[in-house]
Protein backbone atom coordinates (compact mmCIF):
# COMPACT_ATOMS: atom_id res chain seq x y z
CA UNK A 1 0.00 0.00 0.00
CA UNK A 2 0.98 3.27 -1.01
CA UNK A 3 2.32 5.96 1.88
CA UNK A 4 0.96 9.22 1.66
CA UNK A 5 3.37 11.67 2.70
CA UNK A 6 1.77 14.67 4.37
CA UNK A 7 3.61 18.25 4.10
CA UNK A 8 4.37 20.02 6.83
CA UNK A 9 2.67 23.18 6.88
CA UNK A 10 5.49 25.68 7.14
CA UNK A 11 7.32 23.76 4.44
CA UNK A 12 4.17 24.28 2.51
CA UNK A 13 4.42 27.87 2.84
CA UNK A 14 8.03 28.21 2.38
CA UNK A 15 7.53 26.71 -0.75
CA UNK A 16 5.11 29.11 -1.71
CA UNK A 17 6.72 31.79 -1.15
CA UNK A 18 10.21 30.34 -3.03
CA UNK A 19 7.68 30.40 -6.39
CA UNK A 20 6.55 34.02 -5.66
CA UNK A 21 10.03 34.76 -5.11
CA UNK A 22 11.22 32.79 -8.32
CA UNK A 23 8.31 34.20 -10.45
CA UNK A 24 9.24 37.50 -9.23
CA UNK A 25 12.79 37.40 -10.23
CA UNK A 26 12.03 35.65 -13.78
CA UNK A 27 8.90 37.99 -14.35
CA UNK A 28 9.64 41.78 -12.98
CA UNK A 29 7.71 43.22 -15.31
CA UNK A 30 4.73 41.38 -14.03
CA UNK A 31 5.39 41.50 -10.45
CA UNK A 32 6.18 45.21 -10.35
CA UNK A 33 2.17 45.68 -12.09
CA UNK A 34 0.56 43.49 -9.63
CA UNK A 35 2.04 45.21 -6.80
CA UNK A 36 0.79 48.23 -8.72
CA UNK A 37 -2.63 46.56 -8.79
CA UNK A 38 -2.30 45.75 -5.36
CA UNK A 39 -1.72 49.47 -3.86
CA UNK A 40 -3.84 51.49 -6.14
CA UNK A 41 -6.96 49.16 -6.39
CA UNK A 42 -6.98 47.91 -3.11
CA UNK A 43 -6.81 52.06 -2.32
CA UNK A 44 -9.81 52.87 -4.06
CA UNK A 45 -11.61 50.15 -3.09
CA UNK A 46 -11.06 50.82 0.05
CA UNK A 47 -12.18 54.18 -0.56
CA UNK A 48 -15.06 53.46 -2.53
CA UNK A 49 -16.98 50.45 -0.98
CA UNK A 50 -17.01 53.43 1.88
CA UNK A 51 -17.83 56.61 -0.06
CA UNK A 52 -21.63 56.09 0.23
CA UNK A 53 -22.18 55.11 4.12
CA UNK A 54 -19.85 57.72 4.75
CA UNK A 55 -22.19 60.24 2.80
CA UNK A 56 -25.20 58.72 4.72
CA UNK A 57 -23.84 59.47 7.97
CA UNK A 58 -22.48 63.05 7.23
CA UNK A 59 -26.50 63.65 5.83
CA UNK A 60 -26.42 62.98 2.31
CA UNK A 61 -29.97 62.24 0.75
CA UNK A 62 -31.06 60.48 -2.91
CA UNK A 63 -29.34 63.24 -5.14
CA UNK A 64 -26.33 64.03 -2.89
CA UNK A 65 -25.45 60.33 -3.60
CA UNK A 66 -26.12 60.84 -7.11
CA UNK A 67 -24.18 63.95 -7.01
CA UNK A 68 -21.42 61.49 -6.20
CA UNK A 69 -20.81 60.72 -9.24
CA UNK A 70 -21.67 63.40 -11.26
CA UNK A 71 -19.39 66.45 -9.55
CA UNK A 72 -16.03 63.92 -10.05
CA UNK A 73 -17.21 62.99 -13.28
CA UNK A 74 -17.86 66.25 -14.40
CA UNK A 75 -15.00 67.66 -13.23
CA UNK A 76 -13.01 64.59 -14.91
CA UNK A 77 -14.39 66.08 -18.35
CA UNK A 78 -12.31 69.37 -17.91
CA UNK A 79 -9.12 67.53 -17.49
CA UNK A 80 -8.96 63.89 -19.78
CA UNK A 81 -8.24 65.56 -22.95
CA UNK A 82 -5.80 68.18 -22.02
CA UNK A 83 -4.53 65.50 -19.63
CA UNK A 84 -4.11 63.27 -22.45
CA UNK A 85 -2.68 65.42 -24.70
CA UNK A 86 -0.06 66.47 -21.92
CA UNK A 87 0.82 62.58 -21.63
CA UNK A 88 1.52 62.29 -25.47
CA UNK A 89 3.83 65.64 -25.08
CA UNK A 90 5.87 63.30 -22.38
CA UNK A 91 9.10 61.52 -23.02
CA UNK A 92 8.48 59.86 -19.21
CA UNK A 93 4.68 58.87 -18.62
CA UNK A 94 5.68 57.35 -15.54
CA UNK A 95 6.49 61.24 -13.65
CA UNK A 96 2.60 61.74 -14.73
CA UNK A 97 1.59 58.34 -13.49
CA UNK A 98 3.15 59.25 -10.26
CA UNK A 99 2.51 62.52 -9.66
CA UNK A 100 -0.99 62.39 -10.24
CA UNK A 101 -0.77 59.47 -7.38
CA UNK A 102 1.11 62.30 -5.41
CA UNK A 103 -2.08 64.71 -5.74
CA UNK A 104 -4.60 61.83 -5.18
CA UNK A 105 -3.07 60.99 -2.01
CA UNK A 106 -3.11 64.49 -0.77
CA UNK A 107 -6.82 65.16 -1.58
CA UNK A 108 -7.68 61.87 0.51
CA UNK A 109 -5.82 62.70 3.14
CA UNK A 110 -8.06 66.01 3.55
CA UNK A 111 -11.08 63.72 3.66
CA UNK A 112 -9.35 61.82 6.47
CA UNK A 113 -9.29 65.01 8.26
CA UNK A 114 -12.58 66.45 6.86
CA UNK A 115 -14.74 66.78 10.03
CA UNK A 116 -11.48 68.42 12.08
CA UNK A 117 -11.65 71.03 9.13
CA UNK A 118 -15.31 72.74 8.63
CA UNK A 119 -18.66 72.22 10.51
CA UNK A 120 -20.20 71.51 6.98
CA UNK A 121 -18.15 68.29 6.34
CA UNK A 122 -20.71 66.84 3.85
CA UNK A 123 -20.01 69.51 1.06
CA UNK A 124 -16.18 69.56 1.86
CA UNK A 125 -16.29 65.80 1.69
CA UNK A 126 -18.07 66.10 -1.85
CA UNK A 127 -15.37 68.42 -3.40
CA UNK A 128 -12.46 66.94 -2.06
CA UNK A 129 -13.58 63.48 -3.05
CA UNK A 130 -14.11 65.07 -6.30
CA UNK A 131 -10.83 65.68 -6.55
CA UNK A 132 -9.31 62.82 -5.33
CA UNK A 133 -11.26 61.28 -8.49
CA UNK A 134 -9.97 63.53 -10.89
CA UNK A 135 -6.35 62.73 -9.83
CA UNK A 136 -7.23 59.22 -10.28
CA UNK A 137 -8.46 59.51 -13.93
CA UNK A 138 -5.31 61.21 -14.61
CA UNK A 139 -3.62 58.27 -13.64
CA UNK A 140 -5.41 56.21 -15.22
CA UNK A 141 -4.97 57.64 -18.40
CA UNK A 142 -1.35 58.18 -17.73
CA UNK A 143 -1.22 54.23 -17.30
CA UNK A 144 -3.41 53.66 -20.11
CA UNK A 145 -0.97 55.82 -22.49
CA UNK A 146 2.06 54.37 -20.65
CA UNK A 147 1.68 50.67 -20.55
CA UNK A 148 1.69 50.18 -24.10
CA UNK A 149 5.33 51.43 -23.84
CA UNK A 150 6.40 48.54 -21.35
CA UNK A 151 4.48 45.55 -22.34
CA UNK A 152 5.10 44.18 -25.63
CA UNK A 153 1.46 43.11 -27.52
CA UNK A 154 1.77 39.39 -27.33
CA UNK A 155 2.49 39.86 -23.46
CA UNK A 156 -0.03 42.34 -22.42
CA UNK A 157 -2.98 40.05 -21.37
CA UNK A 158 -0.61 37.68 -19.54
CA UNK A 159 0.48 40.75 -17.45
CA UNK A 160 -2.98 42.28 -16.77
CA UNK A 161 -3.96 38.71 -15.96
CA UNK A 162 -1.37 38.82 -12.98
CA UNK A 163 -2.29 42.37 -11.97
CA UNK A 164 -6.40 41.51 -11.99
CA UNK A 165 -5.70 38.41 -10.10
CA UNK A 166 -3.77 40.31 -7.43
CA UNK A 167 -6.19 43.72 -7.63
CA UNK A 168 -9.53 41.07 -7.47
CA UNK A 169 -7.19 39.66 -4.24
CA UNK A 170 -7.35 42.94 -2.37
CA UNK A 171 -10.68 44.40 -3.49
CA UNK A 172 -12.04 41.27 -1.38
CA UNK A 173 -10.17 41.49 1.74
CA UNK A 174 -10.59 45.29 1.78
CA UNK A 175 -14.36 45.75 1.86
CA UNK A 176 -14.50 42.51 4.13
CA UNK A 177 -12.65 44.19 6.74
CA UNK A 178 -14.05 47.87 6.39
CA UNK A 179 -17.65 46.71 6.25
CA UNK A 180 -16.68 44.14 9.53
CA UNK A 181 -14.91 46.88 11.82
CA UNK A 182 -18.04 49.48 10.33
CA UNK A 183 -20.42 46.64 12.03
CA UNK A 184 -18.57 46.26 15.12
CA UNK A 185 -18.36 49.94 15.84
CA UNK A 186 -21.98 50.66 18.09
CA UNK A 187 -21.65 54.77 17.85
CA UNK A 188 -21.80 56.75 15.02
CA UNK A 189 -19.15 59.25 15.87
CA UNK A 190 -17.25 55.88 16.36
CA UNK A 191 -18.09 54.89 12.56
CA UNK A 192 -17.26 58.50 11.46
CA UNK A 193 -13.61 58.25 13.00
CA UNK A 194 -13.40 54.39 11.36
CA UNK A 195 -13.80 56.21 8.03
CA UNK A 196 -11.63 58.83 8.68
CA UNK A 197 -8.91 56.25 9.58
CA UNK A 198 -9.75 54.12 6.08
CA UNK A 199 -9.34 57.72 3.94
CA UNK A 200 -5.81 57.96 5.75
CA UNK A 201 -4.68 54.89 4.84
CA UNK A 202 -5.87 55.03 1.27
CA UNK A 203 -3.88 57.99 0.98
CA UNK A 204 -0.51 56.29 2.17
CA UNK A 205 -0.96 53.53 -0.23
CA UNK A 206 -1.54 55.56 -3.47
CA UNK A 207 2.13 57.57 -2.00
CA UNK A 208 3.74 54.50 -1.46
CA UNK A 209 2.51 53.22 -5.34
CA UNK A 210 3.58 56.47 -6.60
CA UNK A 211 7.43 55.82 -5.25
CA UNK A 212 6.85 52.45 -6.23
CA UNK A 213 6.25 53.23 -10.01
CA UNK A 214 9.74 54.44 -10.32
CA UNK A 215 10.86 50.77 -11.04
CA UNK A 216 8.74 50.24 -13.73
CA UNK A 217 10.47 51.85 -17.32
CA UNK A 218 9.07 51.70 -20.93
CA UNK A 219 11.21 49.58 -23.35
CA UNK A 220 9.26 51.24 -26.71
CA UNK A 221 8.21 54.92 -25.33
CA UNK A 222 6.43 56.67 -28.11
CA UNK A 223 7.90 59.79 -29.33
CA UNK A 224 6.60 63.15 -27.71
CA UNK A 225 4.14 65.26 -29.61
CA UNK A 226 3.90 68.76 -30.12
CA UNK A 227 1.13 70.31 -28.17
CA UNK A 228 0.60 73.10 -30.69
CA UNK A 229 -3.14 73.54 -31.81
CA UNK A 230 -1.91 72.20 -35.11
CA UNK A 231 -1.22 68.90 -33.85
CA UNK A 232 -4.29 68.98 -31.55
CA UNK A 233 -6.45 69.71 -35.11
CA UNK A 234 -4.41 66.81 -36.64
CA UNK A 235 -5.30 64.11 -34.06
CA UNK A 236 -8.72 65.44 -33.85
CA UNK A 237 -9.03 65.15 -37.81
CA UNK A 238 -7.00 61.32 -37.76
CA UNK A 239 -9.73 60.17 -34.56
CA UNK A 240 -12.58 61.04 -36.43
CA UNK A 241 -11.19 59.00 -39.79
CA UNK A 242 -10.31 55.98 -37.49
CA UNK A 243 -13.72 54.52 -38.43
CA UNK A 244 -12.49 50.63 -35.91
CA UNK A 245 -11.90 53.86 -33.21
CA UNK A 246 -15.18 55.25 -33.77
CA UNK A 247 -17.50 52.50 -34.01
CA UNK A 248 -15.75 50.54 -30.66
CA UNK A 249 -16.01 53.42 -29.00
CA UNK A 250 -19.89 53.98 -30.02
CA UNK A 251 -20.44 50.84 -28.78
CA UNK A 252 -18.75 50.50 -25.85
CA UNK A 253 -20.28 54.23 -24.96
CA UNK A 254 -23.85 52.96 -25.46
CA UNK A 255 -22.58 49.75 -22.85
CA UNK A 256 -21.61 52.42 -20.18
CA UNK A 257 -24.25 54.24 -20.20
CA UNK A 258 -26.64 51.00 -19.51
CA UNK A 259 -24.19 49.52 -17.02
CA UNK A 260 -24.09 53.10 -14.98
CA UNK A 261 -27.48 53.81 -14.77
CA UNK A 262 -28.48 52.46 -12.17
CA UNK A 263 -25.03 52.83 -9.92
CA UNK A 264 -26.53 54.99 -7.38
CA UNK A 265 -30.12 52.79 -7.31
CA UNK A 266 -28.48 50.04 -6.36
CA UNK A 267 -26.96 51.36 -2.79
CA UNK A 268 -30.59 53.03 -2.76
CA UNK A 269 -32.12 49.58 -3.11
CA UNK A 270 -30.14 47.82 -0.92
CA UNK A 271 -29.72 50.82 2.12
CA UNK A 272 -33.48 51.48 2.05
CA UNK A 273 -35.20 48.60 0.47
CA UNK A 274 -33.29 45.58 1.55
CA UNK A 275 -31.88 47.25 4.50
CA UNK A 276 -28.65 45.77 4.55
CA UNK A 277 -26.19 47.04 7.59
CA UNK A 278 -22.25 47.61 7.04
CA UNK A 279 -21.34 44.00 6.79
CA UNK A 280 -23.79 43.31 4.51
CA UNK A 281 -23.22 46.00 2.00
CA UNK A 282 -19.61 45.06 2.01
CA UNK A 283 -20.88 41.53 1.08
CA UNK A 284 -21.75 42.44 -2.26
CA UNK A 285 -18.77 43.56 -3.02
CA UNK A 286 -17.16 40.75 -1.52
CA UNK A 287 -19.02 38.10 -3.45
CA UNK A 288 -18.41 40.01 -6.82
CA UNK A 289 -14.36 40.11 -5.96
CA UNK A 290 -14.80 36.44 -5.25
CA UNK A 291 -16.73 35.48 -8.65
CA UNK A 292 -13.89 37.52 -10.11
CA UNK A 293 -11.09 35.79 -8.56
CA UNK A 294 -12.69 32.31 -9.23
CA UNK A 295 -13.35 32.58 -12.51
CA UNK A 296 -10.50 34.60 -13.97
CA UNK A 297 -8.53 32.32 -14.75
CA UNK A 298 -11.06 30.66 -16.73
CA UNK A 299 -11.75 33.64 -18.76
CA UNK A 300 -7.98 34.51 -19.51
CA UNK A 301 -8.18 31.23 -21.00
CA UNK A 302 -11.44 31.99 -23.31
CA UNK A 303 -9.37 35.17 -24.32
CA UNK A 304 -6.20 32.83 -25.74
CA UNK A 305 -8.22 30.45 -27.46
CA UNK A 306 -11.05 33.22 -28.64
CA UNK A 307 -9.48 36.27 -28.57
CA UNK A 308 -10.47 39.11 -26.17
CA UNK A 309 -13.73 40.53 -27.92
CA UNK A 310 -15.94 37.68 -27.74
CA UNK A 311 -16.08 37.32 -24.30
CA UNK A 312 -16.77 40.88 -23.16
CA UNK A 313 -20.70 39.76 -24.61
CA UNK A 314 -21.12 37.20 -21.61
CA UNK A 315 -19.74 40.02 -19.29
CA UNK A 316 -22.63 42.22 -20.79
CA UNK A 317 -25.21 39.61 -20.05
CA UNK A 318 -23.86 38.98 -16.47
CA UNK A 319 -24.69 42.43 -15.73
CA UNK A 320 -27.71 42.08 -17.28
CA UNK A 321 -28.74 39.76 -14.42
CA UNK A 322 -27.96 42.46 -11.93
CA UNK A 323 -31.35 44.19 -12.12
CA UNK A 324 -32.77 41.03 -11.56
CA UNK A 325 -30.92 40.98 -7.99
CA UNK A 326 -32.84 43.59 -7.28
CA UNK A 327 -36.22 42.44 -8.45
CA UNK A 328 -35.84 39.32 -7.41
CA UNK A 329 -34.96 40.24 -3.78
CA UNK A 330 -37.12 43.18 -3.11
CA UNK A 331 -40.17 40.78 -3.60
CA UNK A 332 -39.02 38.53 -1.07
CA UNK A 333 -39.83 38.85 2.70
CA UNK A 334 -37.13 41.15 4.08
CA UNK A 335 -35.57 38.08 6.07
CA UNK A 336 -34.82 36.37 3.03
CA UNK A 337 -34.18 39.15 0.43
CA UNK A 338 -30.46 40.21 1.45
CA UNK A 339 -29.56 37.26 1.15
CA UNK A 340 -31.46 36.01 -2.08
CA UNK A 341 -30.19 38.97 -3.34
CA UNK A 342 -26.37 38.53 -2.54
CA UNK A 343 -26.69 35.26 -4.14
CA UNK A 344 -27.88 36.40 -7.72
CA UNK A 345 -25.76 39.03 -7.90
CA UNK A 346 -22.78 36.98 -6.53
CA UNK A 347 -23.36 34.15 -9.70
CA UNK A 348 -24.27 37.09 -12.10
CA UNK A 349 -20.17 38.51 -11.43
CA UNK A 350 -19.14 35.38 -12.47
CA UNK A 351 -19.44 35.87 -15.69
CA UNK A 352 -18.23 40.29 -15.89
CA UNK A 353 -14.41 40.11 -15.09
CA UNK A 354 -13.15 40.90 -18.74
CA UNK A 355 -15.29 43.78 -18.45
CA UNK A 356 -12.28 45.29 -16.72
CA UNK A 357 -9.47 42.62 -18.24
CA UNK A 358 -10.42 42.67 -21.55
CA UNK A 359 -12.07 46.50 -22.34
CA UNK A 360 -8.71 48.17 -22.48
CA UNK A 361 -6.85 45.18 -24.91
CA UNK A 362 -9.74 45.46 -27.42
CA UNK A 363 -9.30 49.53 -27.45
CA UNK A 364 -5.58 49.43 -27.88
CA UNK A 365 -5.63 47.55 -31.41
CA UNK A 366 -8.06 50.55 -32.71
CA UNK A 367 -5.98 53.24 -31.37
CA UNK A 368 -3.64 55.89 -33.68
CA UNK A 369 -0.09 54.86 -32.80
CA UNK A 370 1.22 58.32 -33.00
CA UNK A 371 -1.51 60.01 -30.79
CA UNK A 372 -2.42 56.75 -28.40
CA UNK A 373 -2.51 59.02 -24.93
CA UNK A 374 -4.89 61.65 -27.29
CA UNK A 375 -7.22 58.68 -28.51
CA UNK A 376 -7.39 57.26 -24.88
CA UNK A 377 -8.42 60.84 -23.74
CA UNK A 378 -11.25 61.30 -26.25
CA UNK A 379 -12.53 57.61 -25.03
CA UNK A 380 -12.01 58.42 -21.34
CA UNK A 381 -14.30 61.87 -22.08
CA UNK A 382 -17.09 60.10 -23.40
CA UNK A 383 -17.08 57.22 -20.73
CA UNK A 384 -16.78 59.65 -17.89
CA UNK A 385 -19.61 62.05 -19.43
CA UNK A 386 -21.59 58.87 -19.26
CA UNK A 387 -20.64 57.73 -15.79
CA UNK A 388 -21.57 61.97 -14.64
CA UNK A 389 -24.90 61.66 -16.28
CA UNK A 390 -26.45 58.02 -16.26
CA UNK A 391 -26.39 57.33 -12.06
CA UNK A 392 -28.37 60.81 -12.01
CA UNK A 393 -30.29 60.13 -15.01
CA UNK A 394 -31.05 57.01 -12.75
CA UNK A 395 -32.20 58.03 -10.03
CA UNK A 396 -34.20 61.00 -11.58
CA UNK A 397 -35.90 58.13 -13.59
CA UNK A 398 -36.99 56.36 -10.32
CA UNK A 399 -38.03 59.76 -8.80
CA UNK A 400 -40.50 60.66 -11.69
CA UNK A 401 -41.56 56.72 -10.89
CA UNK A 402 -43.10 57.61 -7.36
CA UNK A 403 -39.56 57.31 -5.72
CA UNK A 404 -41.42 54.04 -4.00
CA UNK A 405 -40.54 50.38 -4.46
CA UNK A 406 -42.74 49.92 -7.31
CA UNK A 407 -40.67 52.75 -9.10
CA UNK A 408 -37.43 51.25 -8.17
CA UNK A 409 -38.46 48.13 -9.61
CA UNK A 410 -39.44 49.80 -13.03
CA UNK A 411 -36.37 51.28 -13.19
CA UNK A 412 -34.23 48.31 -12.81
CA UNK A 413 -36.72 46.60 -15.36
CA UNK A 414 -35.50 49.21 -18.28
CA UNK A 415 -31.91 48.71 -16.97
CA UNK A 416 -32.45 45.03 -17.77
CA UNK A 417 -33.50 45.67 -20.98
CA UNK A 418 -31.20 47.72 -22.43
CA UNK A 419 -28.27 45.75 -20.84
CA UNK A 420 -29.71 42.78 -23.14
CA UNK A 421 -29.75 45.20 -26.24
CA UNK A 422 -25.95 45.91 -24.99
CA UNK A 423 -24.96 42.86 -25.30
CA UNK A 424 -26.60 42.41 -28.99
CA UNK A 425 -24.92 45.33 -30.44
CA UNK A 426 -21.55 44.37 -28.90
CA UNK A 427 -22.10 40.72 -30.85
CA UNK A 428 -22.86 42.72 -34.11
CA UNK A 429 -20.20 44.55 -34.19
CA UNK A 430 -18.01 41.74 -34.36
CA UNK A 431 -20.17 39.46 -36.81
CA UNK A 432 -19.57 42.49 -38.89
CA UNK A 433 -16.11 43.31 -38.30
CA UNK A 434 -13.89 42.80 -41.40
CA UNK A 435 -11.85 39.35 -40.75
CA UNK A 436 -8.96 39.48 -38.67
CA UNK A 437 -10.19 42.77 -37.28
CA UNK A 438 -11.63 41.48 -33.78
CA UNK A 439 -9.11 39.54 -32.16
Amino acid sequence: MRRIKIRNPFTAIWMYFARMRSFATHNPVATNYAIDGLLVIGALNLAGSNNNIFAQRLGAGDFHLAMMQFLPQSINLLIIIPAGLFADSLRNKARMVSGALVAASFFFMVVAGISFITDQPLYFFLIFLALANASSMVYNIGWQGFFPEVVEAEKRNAVLTIRSRVSILVSLIAPLISGGILASIPSEEGKIIAHQVFYAIVAIMLLGNAFHLKKIKATKPAPPTNLKLREIKKASSRLLRNKPFVIFTLVALFFHMTWQMDWTLYFIGQANYLHMNEFQLSLTAVGSTAAHFLTLKFWSKRNQRHGVEKPVTFSILGFALCPVAILVSTSLPIAFGPTVFLMIHTFAMMFTVTVGLNFFQCLIPVLDEEYRSFSVSVYTCLMTLSNAVMPLAGVALYRSLGGNITGLRITFAIVFVLRIIAAGIWWLRIKKAPKGAVE
